[in-house]
């Protein structure tokens, strides 16, 4: 597989607490050299980097991160202010107690609520994988594309573990027309990233994949 076509999936992520307006630069210059498919940052610094790249970048920022259970209004509050501050796409966390208490109709009505929010911006759903059951990741499948959400997404990276294949494979089973898949999460070789994408994740949520190619690159391929 074309590394350029990997790249090309990945969401280059820095989400870390302690991550500095030079770190997010030096992680947008990478995108755009590289041609990821965005950078995937703290909300507080999506204003800095849009206006720092213009159209050169997709911005993807995450809302209700890490854990998830800011109320319904909280959320939609953040998304509309990412947009407002040059988000052009969302990455969400469900409420993982409201799925485990069955609450179904609550998680489907903040999707719902969320992607009316994004507009035509990309909305993708994190169910955190890690800590759900087979059961639960179908549901949350179901859920998803009622809702008309863009993207389902296995994980924060925060959390107990990451994305695995089966994950993918489960995904692909069970989601409707129209709804994507992103791998995110633990995904550290490039034999892992050709992996998800063979079994039909169409974005990757990492860093490791530009650090990798960056380590190999003498600066005559980009």
């Amino acid at each position: 597989m074309d590394i350029k076509d990997i790249l090309g999936k990945c969401d280059h992520t820095l989400l870390g607490q302690a991550s500095t307006w030079s770190e997010i630069k030096a992680i947008c210059d990478d995108g755009i050299k590289y041609q990821t498919a965005s950078v995937c940052i703290p909300p507080s610094y999506v204003k800095r980097a849009k206006d720092y790249v213009g159209d050169k970048l997709q911005i993807c920022t995450v809302i209700g991160f890490p854990n998830g259970y800011n109320t319904t209004a909280v959320k939609e509050f953040e998304t509309i202010d990412a947009i407002k501050n040059g988000a052009d796409e969302i990455d969400m966390v469900i409420n993982i107690g409201e799925l485990k208490a069955g609450n179904y109709d609550y998680l489907l009505n903040e999707i719902r609520t969320l992607k009316t929010a994004c507009g035509d911006k990309i909305l993708k759903v994190i169910i955190e994988t890690c800590l759900l059951t087979d059961d639960e990741k179908i549901k949350m499948c179901n859920i998803v594309t009622e809702a008309g959400a863009d993207y389902i997404k296995t994980s924060t990276g925060f959390s107990k573990a990451g994305a695995t294949f089966h994950d993918i494979e489960l995904f692909a089973q069970n989601v409707g027309a129209g709804v994507k898949m992103k791998a995110a999460g633990g995904i550290s070789s490039i034999a892992d990233a050709e992996e998800f994408v063979r079994l039909g994740a169409s974005r990757l949520g990492t860093s490791r994949i530009v650090k990798i190619v960056k380590a190999q690159d003498d600066g005559s391929a980009y």
